[in-house]
């Protein structure tokens, strides 16, 4: 299965450059947040394949204008041939504007979800936008990662943990590292996982 992750900024060849033959092998987008609703519309359109997305700081505008044809799953475990992918939007709490949680309304949200993480099927995949602490986050407020995202990857090892926020340009940055069993993805701009 092939997986195209997105976040953060639109990229010139999934946009104004899209050529069909060279997406034609994807069978699912993961959107990590950050990015307008015309884009994910025109990618669900054009692709033709499923498109999950969880909202990134800057999407409050999703209330007013959603992204049509693709599947919100903040706080929501969903299940495509066969993988299970938990979503959780929003970055740290830093102004106040847009999708932003402190730590403490993060944690309620996991809270939320966690008899159906204890007693249900492993999870595959968790997309959010923010990182979880110390794994590709970034410094203050704006960047730091939630603790409630390292208790996840400790205590249910998802295979992978797809996220966004940070951009590449930020600072010399890896977009995928190991932690434990959990591989670490950085969806910015677009990146093909294959499973």
């Amino acid at each position: 299965m092939k997986i195209l992750l997105i976040a953060d900024k639109e990229h010139k060849a999934l946009y104004d450059y899209f050529e069909p033959e060279r997406w034609k092998d994807i069978d699912l987008i993961l959107s990590a947040g950050d990015l307008k609703p015309a884009y994910l519309r025109f990618l669900v359109t054009m692709i033709n394949k499923p498109l999950f997305y969880v909202r990134g700081n800057h999407d409050d505008n999703y209330t007013k204008d959603p992204p049509l044809g693709c599947v919100d799953i903040h706080g929501k475990i969903v299940e495509y041939q066969g993988l299970r992918i938990l979503g959780l939007e929003g970055s740290s709490w830093y102004n106040g504007k847009g999708v932003q949680y402190t730590e403490k309304q993060m944690w309620w949200q996991v809270t939320k979800l966690w008899p159906r993480l204890k007693f249900g099927d492993r999870i595959d995949i968790v997309l959010t936008h923010n990182p979880a602490l110390g794994l590709n986050d970034g410094k203050g407020h704006a960047h730091r990662g939630f603790k409630s995202f390292r208790y996840l990857i400790d205590t249910f090892s998802p295979r992978y943990f797809i996220h966004g926020h940070q951009h590449l340009s930020y600072a010399m940055r890896n977009r995928i590292i190991h932690y434990k069993d959990t591989e670490i993805i950085n969806a910015y701009e677009y990146h093909v996982l294959e499973i």
